[in-house]
């Protein structure tokens, strides 16, 4: 049995997956049998999601005609499953790191397979990129020069993207502007064992409207570099696909409606995750492969004509819908009449919008420990009882939601409060050990014959 948290007439209750809508219905106790054997928080991940919404991608390039290559943002999530599934089903693998590097390495990604996109990497990071013969997007001039210091006598030329940091984005650290992309072809034009392969960006925000107009750019340097004599192959236009965690009139209706009142804090986050947008990542991606460019191409119809492939590096977009993180609540403390806190056994860390002053506006999902008998009360009877979420460590400042939330049955300690959709960015992008908690269990959600869910390791020695 589930039930939504919920403020009457303001719920925001998480899209879910068939498969985990069965897992939280008609297998609510062995999801609690699983927190009891690994612990809370519990992060459960279904691969198999991944290969839909990179199937969904996929079908709108081909749809619209565009050569294209997809590589998994592995910064998303530390799921080896998720990787290996991208790698299964053909995508490549954007790594930021030399140990997500490693990672991918032992997965079986060859260095075709392997793209770098990170602005800060190390030297050990390149002499083991330039060893698998991966594809490296190049921050700067300066990170231009430390490659070239790295580069070992070889027959075969390592290949590059120069990453644009467009002209409307001058205070990203991120990135080069026109005239240092000019200074890196010119060095590269001296330059044997380095492959120009084109162009690469990655911007803030969500708006497609944003890359049709950074592509405009990035085409002119494209024929700039054409004609120093260079034979570019791509564009590669980052991540930043947004996803839907609700449904987006709830989430419209919701923003419009929410007050002070609705915090513990007394105030309203300056910003939020769009939640609940208008569009899809594959609506988004239709809507930027229609928008013009110059003498009135479409995006599309630009990388068809210039023989270029559309390279893209989705990591939420790809996420999405793959994981859940369960927490067992510990204890129910009551703050005054109608009001409560609730610890969980875990910290904010490992459901962490808080700590970037903002919230996870997806209502959690209460699973009871047994049974609810009828005469269990709600949190309190008039009015509806209002409660937030804290974490067990000592930090005043370990709160998983600020915002007041109401139950239509009574949580106690023992009962589950479940996180939907946390694959991207969420479960463990701030996990650590504090107070010398374990790190949190991660495995995967497999099904047999008759449907019934068991789990498997999530390691990359399962590979």
């Amino acid at each position: 049995m589930m039930l939504h948290c919920q403020k009457i007439g303001r719920e925001l209750p998480p899209m879910l997956r068939p498969a985990t809508a069965d897992l939280l219905t008609r297998h609510a106790s062995l999801l609690l049998d699983w927190v009891d054997r690994y612990g809370s928080p519990l992060n459960l991940i279904w691969p198999q999601a991944l290969k839909e919404n990179l199937a969904a991608l996929r079908g709108v390039l081909t749809e619209n005609g565009v050569r294209h290559a997809i590589y998994y943002g592995a910064k998303v999530n530390k799921s080896a499953g998720l990787m290996r599934t991208a790698l299964g089903v053909g995508a490549g693998i954007d790594v930021s790191s030399l140990y997500e590097l490693r990672d991918a390495r032992r997965l079986g990604a060859d260095g075709a397979r392997v793209v770098a996109t990170g602005p800060a990497k190390t030297g050990a990071f390149h002499r083991e990129l330039v060893g698998c013969g991966a594809l490296i997007s190049v921050d700067s001039p300066e990170e231009l020069e430390d490659l070239i210091g790295a580069l070992p006598a070889r027959t075969s030329p390592q290949p590059v993207l120069l990453r644009l940091r467009p002209s409307d984005q001058s205070k990203s650290r991120f990135g080069m502007p026109a005239d240092a992309i000019a200074q890196c072809l010119a060095r590269l034009s001296g330059e044997r064992q380095l492959r120009f392969d084109g162009l690469h960006f990655h911007l803030s925000g969500y708006r497609w409207e944003s890359r049709a107009t950074a592509l405009s750019e990035a085409a002119g340097l494209i024929s700039e570099a054409r004609r120093m004599g260079f034979s570019p192959r791509m564009i590669d236009i980052g991540g930043g696909l947004p996803i839907q965690y609700v449904d987006p009139i709830k989430y419209r209706d919701h923003l419009a409606a929410q007050t002070t009142d609705d915090y513990r804090t007394g105030k309203i986050p300056e910003s939020f995750y769009p939640y609940g947008g208008s569009f899809s990542a594959s609506d988004w991606l239709h809507l930027l492969l229609l928008a013009e460019m110059a003498q009135g191409r479409s995006v599309a119809d630009y990388f068809t004509r210039e023989g270029l492939c559309l390279a893209m590096e989705p990591g939420r977009a790809l996420a999405d819908q793959t994981a859940i993180s369960v927490f067992k609540i510990s204890r129910v403390k009551a703050l005054g009449p109608d009001t409560h806190v609730i610890f969980v056994e875990g910290s904010s860390f490992s459901a962490c919008e808080t700590w970037f002053a903002s919230e996870f506006l997806i209502d959690p999902i209460h699973v009871p420990a047994a049974h609810v008998p009828a005469a269990r009360p709600s949190l309190s009877a008039t009015p509806p009882g209002r409660a937030y979420l804290a974490g067990h460590s000592c930090l005043d400042e370990d709160v998983l939601s600020n915002r007041w939330l109401s139950f239509s049955v009574a949580p106690q300690a023992g009962d589950l409060l479940v996180f939907a959709n946390t694959g991207g960015y969420q479960m463990d992008l701030l996990e650590n050990e504090l107070h010398r908690h374990p790190m949190p269990a991660r495995l995967c959600v497999a099904g047999d014959a008759q449907g019934q869910p068991y789990l498997i390791p999530d390691t990359v020695e399962e590979a």
